[in-house]
């Protein structure tokens, strides 16, 4: 486990993200609360749906308008609550210099055409960093190189087609990393790669970490990807966090029924099953969701009082914390 400060980078308090639709309101983030420190990485994990992206997204205040808001919570990076920063501030200061985002699909994420080095310098352009052509070139070549493009002034005008899968998920990296950033989220960021390739990347996000001190959100649904890279992890279901603990608590003693059953989901070498575990039912439809914990439905240890009630958060190891009826 890396070396950490305990004073928090980031602190989300109380985070309550919902989505205003015609046919009624989906509670996208619904009270989640976390605090990362400098240089450390916390994984969010769980279903399709269940607010992952929209709590990072919430982070960097792009969260899809007009029908996204943001109702109630604060998010402190620094000590600065950055919601309540008016659009110029947030543009100019922290979105893209303070706080940093590493995206899911490379290809969609870089322009077809434009050159690397023109994208790349985008945001050295923005944020004034660098002035002139050749200030510019120089810090592209500079962040380039820290990603570990081999001859990056050769490949200034390339164009991402010509890069490969992972080559192109670096020159994103190296966007995201160009300014220097205290927050650096990455979305699913070896989802698009091959096994090989991921490892790397993952590497590579260490890498940046130990040189930068980064905070580092990882969004993934790869148990195994957070359990290589993370120190703590927050289960996420139906907009709230149910399960947050450190990764040796998480992969060792889970707690949370839903945290159980996603890692019994995880095939695992040299056991032969005629069947592999699944999760019985789906996620719900949060325009509709179930009263009380919104897992009773698919869990099969739910309690009366499941149904009812919606479980307070019950201390577990170190720092961890369980939302769940059975250790109340």
């Amino acid at each position: 486990m890396p070396d950490v400060n305990h004073s928090p980078l980031l602190s989300v308090e109380d985070l309550k993200t919902y989505l205003f639709l015609r046919r009624g309101v989906v509670k996208a983030v619904d009270g989640v609360s976390f605090q990362l420190r400098e240089k450390e990485t916390i994984g969010i994990v769980g279903e399709s749906g269940s607010g992952k992206s929209m709590t990072c997204l919430s982070i960097l205040r792009l969260i899809p308008a007009p029908a996204g808001r943001i109702v109630a919570g604060r998010i402190l990076l620094d000590g600065v609550d950055v919601l309540g920063l008016d659009e110029k501030k947030m543009s100019a200061e922290y979105r893209g210099r303070r706080i940093s985002m590493i995206s899911q699909d490379p290809l969609t994420s870089l322009n077809p055409v434009f050159s690397i080095g023109d994208q790349v310098g985008g945001p050295f352009r923005y944020h004034g960093l660098k002035k002139g052509r050749k200030g510019i070139r120089e810090a592209v070549v500079d962040v380039l190189g820290r990603v570990k493009i081999p001859s990056p002034a050769q490949r200034l005008k390339a164009y991402p087609h010509q890069f490969s899968g992972g080559m192109r998920q670096r020159v994103v990296a190296a966007m995201a990393i160009a300014c220097g950033p205290r927050l650096l989220i990455a979305d699913e960021p070896t989802s698009a790669l091959d096994v090989t390739i991921q490892i790397q990347m993952l590497q590579l996000l260490e890498d940046i970490q130990r040189e930068t001190r980064v905070g580092l959100i990882l969004i993934t649904h790869d148990l195994g990807v957070a359990a290589y890279i993370c120190q703590r992890i927050a289960v996420m279901y139906a907009g709230r966090i149910v399960e947050f603990a450190d990764v040796r608590t998480i992969y060792k003693r889970p707690s949370h029924p839903y945290t159980q059953a996603l890692l019994n989901s995880v095939p695992r070498l040299g056991e032969k099953k005629k069947r592999l575990f699944s999760i019985e039912g789906q996620p719900p439809d949060l325009l509709t969701p179930p009263t009380g914990c919104a897992f009773w439905p698919r869990c099969e240890r739910k309690l009366e009082i499941c149904r009812r009630e919606y479980p307070p958060q019950t201390p577990i190891d170190g720092e961890g914390y369980v939302s769940c009826w059975l250790y109340k």
